[in-house]
């Protein structure tokens, strides 16, 4: 008796294409494409603010001689009465302009969807002469069955005799 093990390689041989051919038929589904695009735009917009200074109101008295302070935001007034100077700051009530710089971003979104629809309408067609000859020789074959089946059993219960 030969060796069993040497039988194996060639087992595995014949069995390789029937393991290979397992599989799952996977139907082809619809195609469906969605795609999604962004757009995102960033815009500068250059404005201007207005900045309020408050009113504010200080007084010194000193020994000193008299003097006037002014510019565009306060004024200063100074006087010597009975040998005290007196001295007084004021701010004005002044509108600033600022440059302000304000970014707005706008963002948008657009979806694409792409859908594809597959429907199987049928259509008649005539037959071809091929097939009409097959169904034409059918229905022949059909027939002469059909009055040899009535013959025979017509024979047998009348009891004829065959031809």
């Amino acid at each position: 008796m030969k060796n069993a093990s040497a039988h194996i390689p060639l087992l595995l041989l014949f069995l390789l294409p029937w393991v290979a051919s397992c599989g799952v038929v996977q139907p082809v589904t619809g195609a469906d494409n969605t795609r999604v695009e962004v757009r995102t735009v960033t815009e500068t917009v250059h404005d201007t603010a207005w900045v309020e200074l408050p009113v504010i109101v200080e007084k010194v008295a000193t020994l000193d001689t008299a003097s006037v302070l002014e510019n565009k935001y306060a004024k200063s007034a100074a006087s010597v009465s009975g040998g005290v100077l007196h001295h007084s700051l004021q701010t004005k009530p002044v509108r600033e302009p600022v440059s302000v710089e304000t970014k707005i971003v706008y963002r948008d979104s657009l979806v694409y969807r792409d859908r594809i629809r597959t429907e199987t309408v049928e259509v008649e067609r005539k037959l071809s002469s091929w097939q009409a000859f097959k169904m034409k020789t059918g229905g022949l074959t059909l027939t002469i069955l059909l009055i040899a089946v009535i013959y025979i059993t017509l024979s047998i219960i009348l009891k004829l005799k065959p031809l």
